[in-house]
C-alpha cells in the first residue's frame, strides 16, 4: 500500500506516549511502515570509547530517534494547522495530496 506521508512534512503523533508531539518527518521506511519523526520517540544508548582505523571515538549518552508506526501520526495541513486525514487528486499524470478538511493541497 502507498504511504501518503513523505519526508519533511509536519506530523502529530495520535497516540501512545508521546501523543499530540509535532515534528517532521526524518525518514519514512514504507516496506516495514514505519517513520522517524525529529524530536519524537527519543531514545539514549550509553556508548564506550572506541579505537576504529587510529581515531578516538568519545564515550557518552547518545540521543536518537527510534521509528515507529505510520498509523500513530496523522499529517498537519499546512493551511488548517491541524492533523487532518489525505486524500488523493490526480491531474493527468500528476498525483496531488489534498487535505479532507479543507480541501486545499498539501504539496
Amino acid at each position: 500500500m502507498k504511504v501518503k506521508i513523505r519526508k519533511g512534512d509536519t506530523v502529530e503523533v495520535i497516540s501512545g506516549a508521546n501523543k499530540l508531539k509535532r515534528g517532521e518527518v526524518i525518514k519514512v521506511l514504507p516496506q516495514e511502515r514505519r517513520v522517524v519523526v525529529q524530536g519524537v520517540n527519543l531514545h539514549k544508548k550509553h556508548v564506550s570509547q572506541i579505537q576504529a582505523q587510529g581515531r578516538n571515538l568519545s564515550p557518552g549518552i547518545i540521543e536518537f530517534e527510534l521509528p515507529f508506526d505510520i498509523s500513530n501520526v496523522m499529517l498537519v495541513c499546512p493551511k488548517c494547522d491541524e492533523p487532518v486525514r489525505v486524500g488523493i487528486r490526480r491531474e493527468g499524470d500528476e498525483i496531488i495530496r489534498v487535505c479532507k478538511n479543507c480541501g486545499s493541497e498539501v504539496d
